[in-house]
């Protein structure tokens, strides 16, 4: 199960009872780490733009961030963050949304290069950090870590409660349901059939979210105690 890390030191007062980012800084938002499976990480955040990068450099480089999925509208120069050897990629979706097929596919990819396919990643000091934002770090960036949870076998379910607990305020109803009940792991994971990464796909347009527990997941022996805490924690919350 994925290890939820909290970083204390990063957080900006005035945002959701978040504490400072030690030493005053213009950042507005705070930076949530999530680490699990020996060290693979990701960094959720908000926006950066041009006057701030220079404060996330100064942590990218701290925590080893390789890679930065940005999936809104660019606010700053990518060029900045490149040389510096950090890589940038743009997959943006509609605000409030869920993620398309081709993000998706773009995503998964992007996850398995950076955890999987990197041979040095597993001798580094520091390990290797995907960070990934959108405006405020609240929707499209959670969404595509929970993706990335489930993917290595996390139940849905748990993967929207653990990065809700360092992320406060992440996720809408629409974007919940999507997780708990339409998303479809696609790649292997403790003896689950092999698929090709990429072959999740939205399912129809979710017209209502009262069906957020009515997951297409084999349930759990504890499935009804376990969605019923969940609903009581989510649904109607956005």
């Amino acid at each position: 199960m994925a290890k939820m890390v909290s970083v204390s030191s990063y957080h900006t007062p005035g945002v959701n009872g978040r504490k400072a980012l030690g030493k005053p800084s213009p950042l507005t938002n705070s930076f949530s780490l999530i680490e699990y499976d020996h060290g693979r990480r990701f960094l959720i955040m908000d926006c950066p733009t041009n006057s701030t990068i220079s404060l996330y450099l100064k942590e990218f480089a701290r925590l080893n961030v390789t890679d930065v999925v940005r999936v809104c509208e660019p606010t700053y120069l990518k060029e900045r963050l490149e040389t510096h050897n950090v890589r940038v990629h743009d997959l943006p979706f509609k605000d409030g949304d869920v993620p398309p097929s081709a993000v998706l596919k773009q995503w998964l990819e992007l996850v398995n290069d950076c955890f999987n396919n990197r041979k040095d990643s597993a001798n580094e000091p520091v390990p290797t950090t995907i960070a990934v934002h959108c405006v405020a770090g609240l929707g499209r960036a959670p969404v595509l870590v929970a993706v990335a949870l489930i993917e290595r076998g996390m139940d849905p379910l748990d993967a929207i409660e653990h990065v809700r607990n360092k992320r406060r305020g992440a996720f809408n109803n629409r974007q919940i349901t999507y997780l708990a009940d339409h998303y479809k792991r696609s790649s292997t994971f403790k003896g689950s059939n092999k698929m090709m990464i990429g072959t999740a796909i939205r399912s129809s347009p979710l017209n209502s979210s009262s069906n957020i527990v009515a997951s297409q997941h084999q349930p759990p022996a504890n499935a009804s105690t376990h969605k019923s805490i969940f609903k009581k924690m989510f649904f109607g919350s956005h």
